[in-house]
């Protein structure tokens, strides 16, 4: 089902222009101060409002959806792509686990995106002006998960790797993992400054952060096309197994149970 490799490039061309559009939604709306405005002023004259911008006009991108209307469009996205990060995690769980067998490093990785998407939900659903804990918890549990899932998926794609092909798509993940974790690291530090420039720095990797993220999920529409019927079964016999392996014990314990019984009949 070749179907399937639409997926991976359809969450990040639909999350990156939603975000586009409610950045410009809010830009409209003087929400925001424009990404290229470096000239931060902190009271805004009548005379000159395009130049007004001030500490809560940075554009972060969970400031360019705090107010309405775009707050609306911005709890759709996230949500819509929460729920297409899920379904990525699953298949690719579901690929490796036909492709290499069981691996702690592919639960894991399907655990980090369940959780990351969890996150992202919390970020989109509770804007950092009217939840502002709620909003950090979920960004809390969303960029180190999303990091740590581009980590262990660029280590299992060079273990998957038999092809020439394959180890150049591990060394395009490798690149993303360390341009998101740079960009991640400096938005952070950047973030937590009092100086105007250096969080508008901020507000700039963390948009390269996003879209070096959705970038690499996109990467995964490689390996989708290959995914089959065969995929599916194998990630439901995956579900079974831990219940099949209850039935045998259960059977064996009561098999045990019998032969002692009658050994202590016949003595």
């Amino acid at each position: 089902m070749p179907a399937w490799g639409i997926l991976p490039i359809t969450l990040p061309a639909f999350t990156i222009t939603g975000m586009w559009i409610v950045y410009a939604m809010a830009l409209s709306n003087n929400h925001i101060c424009p990404v290229h405005n470096w000239d931060y002023n902190q009271s805004c004259g009548m005379d000159s409002p395009g130049s007004c911008c001030t500490l809560n006009h940075i554009p972060l991108v969970s400031k360019c959806g705090t107010l309405p209307p775009e707050s609306c469009f911005f709890s759709l996205i996230c949500s819509l792509g929460s729920f297409m990060v899920i379904l990525v995690g699953l298949l690719r769980y579901a690929h490796l686990l036909e492709r290499l067998g069981p691996s702690l490093l592919n639960t894991l990785g399907l655990a980090t995106g369940w959780v990351c998407a969890a996150g992202l939900t919390m970020v989109g659903n509770f804007q950092v002006d009217h939840a502002k804990v709620l909003h950090y918890i979920g960004a809390g549990v969303a960029f180190p998960t999303s990091m740590l899932f581009l980590l262990l998926q660029s280590i299992l794609t060079y273990r998957m790797a038999k092809t020439r092909g394959q180890y150049w798509t591990g060394h395009l993940r490798s690149i993303l993992t360390i341009v998101a974790f740079l960009t991640l690291v400096f938005s952070g530090v950047f973030f937590i400054q009092k100086s105007f420039v250096l969080q508008h720095v901020a507000a700039l990797c963390e948009w390269m952060f996003i879209i070096d993220v959705l970038v690499f999920y996109g990467t995964f529409t490689f390996e989708f096309g290959a995914i089959s019927t065969d995929t599916f079964l194998v990630l439901l016999k995956a579900s079974q197994a831990p219940k099949s392996y209850k039935e045998e014990s259960s059977v064996s314990s009561t098999a045990h149970i019998h032969s002692h019984a009658e050994g202590l009949a016949i003595a």
